[in-house]
């Protein structure tokens, strides 16, 4: 599968020189391990890939007694892993390296040797909690990996030349037309089904078996509730509380995370160390309000006010449904078809966040309410910045819309008020691309490409 971070690692490799070593870091499953071998069978001469999940016998002994002797280590890292080694052409990875922090440790010296590259892979939340004997190497680039992107699923589909298509219609606010248009919802969808983590899109392409797919998403989800339970310790219990309340929240009109939901008599300073590890993992995407929509969005972040979704939409869906009620409804094929009777904004505004974040956009949203002046009742979905900031106009607010009869009336109201802030608004919708003044109305695929 073609992955956008594949250019990343390669401009890594030419810029660096093996004067840093590379951390590919990200949730469980987005592909780091997988990413991380093609790019080192494809760009060097030979590469040693060492699963420190799995590491081959007499390899960790190596850390332990030859670090101080890089020749002799080399050498019987050479012959343990029948791999011969070319100075400047061989590139060696530590695969879930937060598994022995040690080798994480001496990445110091190795890169200070400078005979080949190193990349590292691990899960961000248990590659932090084991760091605590070891000095943290400053000869480190990191890089997030997260769940593959509309593109990169269009690509693994072989639907390139729609998705070259839709780019160039949004480059030219130009509509799709009819039947583009519904090719490219249906891609959509099936994205919104499936997800973005490269298993479950593997099995589609294979099997082209919701159930199978859903099969894949439950599995990751179990896994991350054993990583909860083993790495969130005396927060274990928040955490899977918040985790647990995600679905639930996103259907809620207002789609905000209440502490009293999940634990009675709580506040939201209690979560405080629960949404630090969610973040940290990877697992979910964090929207805070912002009470000034200015170019300095996270001045004016207030963290009492968030919203906060799944990091991947295919497991949002999985979550939200048990398997009985999937199948027995026909969810999967409801959504296909666009006939879900249940409130779906709850899955397209996850969709929304889950591409903007693959964009790089943080995550903001603006909410004001007045009990004497409905003038000041407003919610904003997104707020994000112009690519290209200027002195004023610079926040593009965008509502997201799942059904077909929808008010903008926030949207007027917040243009109203901040109008000295405000770029082009955008309405992120089920239909095609139109535009009426500085307001743009765009299919719910094209929101990646904000």
């Amino acid at each position: 599968m073609k992955r956008k971070i594949y250019s990343q690692l390669q401009q890594w490799k030419n810029q660096w020189h093996g004067k840093a070593a590379l951390m590919i870091d990200g949730a469980r499953r987005v592909g780091k391990s997988w990413i991380a071998e093609e790019f080192a069978r494809n760009e060097y001469k030979s590469f040693i890939m060492i699963d420190f999940n799995n590491p081959q016998e007499g390899v960790v002994e190596l850390f332990e007694l030859y670090l101080s002797d890089l020749d002799t280590f080399f050498n019987r890292l050479s012959i343990y892993t029948n791999t011969p080694l070319y100075e400047r052409e061989s590139v060696i990875v530590f695969d879930e390296v937060q598994m022995y922090p040690k080798a994480r440790a001496a990445i110091k010296y190795l890169v200070k040797d400078g005979r080949y590259d190193y990349i590292e892979t691990g899960s961000l939340v248990s590659i932090n909690h084991n760091v605590r004997d070891i000095v943290i190497p400053s000869e480190e680039i990191r890089l997030d990996m997260h769940p593959m992107d509309l593109e990169e699923f269009a690509w693994a589909l072989g639907e390139e030349k729609l998705w070259d298509f839709v780019v160039t219609q949004f480059k030219s606010r130009q509509p799709m037309g009819q039947a583009l248009h519904r090719k490219a919802m249906e891609l959509l969808r099936t994205y919104m089904i499936v997800g973005g983590m490269p298993q479950a899109v593997d099995a589609w392409v294979r099997s082209h078996d919701f159930g199978m797919v859903d099969g894949v998403k439950r599995n990751i989800l179990s896994l991350y509730r054993n990583d909860i339970s083993k790495y969130a310790y005396r927060q274990a219990s928040n955490v899977t509380r918040v985790f647990d309340n995600i679905p639930g929240a996103l259907q809620q009109h207002e789609k905000r995370f209440r502490p009293t939901q999940v634990k009675k008599g709580a506040r939201m300073n209690s979560f405080t160390e629960a949404f630090f590890w969610l973040d940290e993992s990877r697992v979910a995407n964090f929207c805070y309000a912002a009470t000034e929509p200015n170019i300095a969005l996270a001045l004016s972040r207030n963290d009492s006010k968030v919203k906060i979704y799944m990091a991947d939409t295919g497991l949002l869906l999985s979550m939200a449904f048990d398997v009985d009620m999937l199948t027995a409804s026909g969810i999967y094929q409801k959504i296909l078809r666009d006939k879900l009777e249940f409130n779906k904004g709850m899955l397209t505004e996850n969709l929304v966040a889950q591409m903007l974040k693959a964009s790089n956009h943080p995550l903001y949203f603006f909410s004001t309410y007045s009990r004497d002046d409905s003038t000041d009742c407003m919610e904003i979905d997104f707020l994000i910045r112009k690519p290209s900031v200027t002195s004023r106009h610079n926040i593009c607010p965008i509502e997201v819309k799942s059904s077909a009869n929808y008010k903008l009336s926030s949207l007027n109201k917040f243009s109203t008020k901040y109008g000295e802030y405000v770029g082009d608004k955008y309405v992120i919708h089920s239909a095609d691309l139109r535009v009426e003044g500085d307001l743009i109305y765009l299919p719910l695929y094209m929101a990646p490409l904000l």
